[in-house]
């Protein structure tokens, strides 16, 4: 409770930044769990900065050792279950849930020193709560013996370990990483989690072994799935990469031909390519078109994820396969740093890469897009596609009683009183903020779980078939 020091900061270019002004608020005299909107002017220039800001009490993170876990107290523990059990679904509906991570040791780690040793440490980061162990040096097998509390507000965030040299003041070296979702936690079971590189890609050298525990409520984690995701504070700024391009082009392909498919199947029914598959569609058509009621439509989309469900689809295998060949390509690093003499070719270049840069976001926006909704019906998270399923029967039966324009009704009153009853609302979109916590082909193969291997490590076997 003390004095927050807000500076507003100017971007030029790559390089070029400039200070435009600044300005402080007192902590201590907001009230809390209360929105507090200020209008703030800076100091050393002209304007104002508008700000709402709510202080909350943070529950829920802490560090402890393994003679002091949590969740191992059994009182302690049916307290916490109780707190997140079903009949208080709609208290407090921004708390899903708690999660206990136990980290417990790693080993063959990578040599960082000169010494042939590392002074590894381990970062663990959920959402925008970072928190990191000890240092332990001259050791390439440290054990930690931590544990770690964070508090879920979205189950469907991802655990991000990272395992880090400190090497003085210079930023630490970089010794392996893992992701894993949430919802893919198995509880109070040690496991063994083979890192990755910074891209988590590959494997890399050297394991981590982690215990996790997960209390979390399903009501509160379905109504959180339907808003804005929490935008992280701390992100690497993606750079322009052949690589990175090159695979989302072949996603945006690979799309764009599944379209194309689709539509010289519905010409060939047209054109009678195959008279028993026209006649077929036709006949479908027929009955389709006669007999057609609006709650037709989640009731057939309900069928696909019950179909696949079923039987799933030959591509699920197939589509993770090629992502994972797509991306167990040879990371490129580009040259940016060539010196010029000539400033002018210095800026156009930057454009050009700002372009580029541009284009590549584009492609990965789209190519996610398609992919995110074919791993919707394709049961990639189990618990997205029964969501998905009990929402769409919701749909149906709502749609095969009440008239349409009733729903229409309640849609726009809704739409337009909603900054009336919250003037603080954050618009959004319910099914873009569902899709955004289904995973991309990409992000399954950043998440996959790699097996351990008793044979030496990926590095080495890159030097010997060198």
């Amino acid at each position: 409770m003390g004095i927050l020091d807000i500076e507003v900061w100017g971007k030029d270019g790559k390089k070029h930044e400039e200070r435009m002004g600044t300005c402080k608020v007192d902590i201590s005299a907001l009230p809390l769990k209360q929105g507090n909107c200020l209008e703030l002017p800076l100091d050393s220039c002209p304007g104002s900065l508008l700000m709402l800001i709510t202080l909350t009490p943070c529950v829920g993170v802490s560090i402890s050792d393994l003679c002091v876990c949590p969740l191992e107290d059994p009182s302690e523990r049916k307290q916490i279950c109780q707190r997140y059990a079903l009949q208080n679904s709609l208290k407090d509906t921004k708390d899903v849930g708690i999660l206990q991570v136990k980290v417990l040791k790693a080993v063959d780690l990578l040599a960082a020193d000169f010494s042939g040793k590392s002074d590894p440490f381990c970062l663990l980061e959920l959402g925008n709560d970072r928190l990191q162990t000890h240092t332990i040096y001259k050791n390439l097998n440290p054990e930690w013996n931590k544990v770690f509390t964070f508090p879920i507000k979205d189950i469907h965030d991802v655990l991000e370990v990272t395992v880090l040299d400190e090497d003085g003041d210079k930023p630490p070296d970089f010794l392996g990483k893992v992701a894993i979702p949430l919802l893919s936690i198995r509880d109070g079971q040690p496991n063994c989690y083979v890192l990755k590189n910074k891209d988590l890609e590959q494997a890399f050298k050297g394991t981590i072994y982690l215990e996790m525990d997960l209390i979390y409520n399903p009501v509160k984690a379905s109504l959180r799935t339907f808003t804005p995701r929490e935008k992280r504070f701390v992100e690497d700024s993606r750079k322009l990469s052949k690589k990175i391009l090159s695979r989302d082009v072949d996603r945006v392909k690979r799309l764009s031909l599944a379209i194309w498919n689709t539509i010289q199947f519905l010409k060939g029914c047209f054109q009678w390519e195959s008279t028993l598959r026209s006649t077929i569609a036709f006949v479908v058509f027929l009955v389709t078109v006669w007999n057609f009621e609006l709650y037709m439509i989640p009731l057939a989309l309900l069928l696909l994820f019950v179909y696949n469900f079923i039987g799933p689809m030959k591509g699920k295998v197939n589509s993770t396969q090629d992502s994972q060949d797509s991306t167990d390509l040879e990371e490129e690093e580009d040259d940016d740093d060539k010196e010029s003499e000539k400033k002018g070719f210095i800026e156009r270049l930057y454009m050009v890469q700002d372009i580029v840069s541009t284009v590549q976001n584009i492609l990965e926006e789209v190519a996610s897009f398609g992919e995110r909704i074919k791993n919707t019906f394709n049961w990639t998270v189990p618990f997205l596609s029964l969501l998905a399923c009990l929402i769409l029967a919701i749909i149906t039966v709502i749609l095969y009683f009440v008239p349409l324009r009733y729903i229409v009704l309640i849609w726009g009153i809704n739409k337009f009183t909603k900054k009336l009853r919250n003037p603080y609302s954050i618009d959004n979109n319910e099914l873009l903020d569902f899709l955004s916590r289904v995973p991309s082909d990409v992000q399954k193969v950043q998440y996959a779980e790699l097996k351990p291997c008793g044979s030496q490590s990926p590095l080495r076997k890159k030097r010997s078939t060198l």
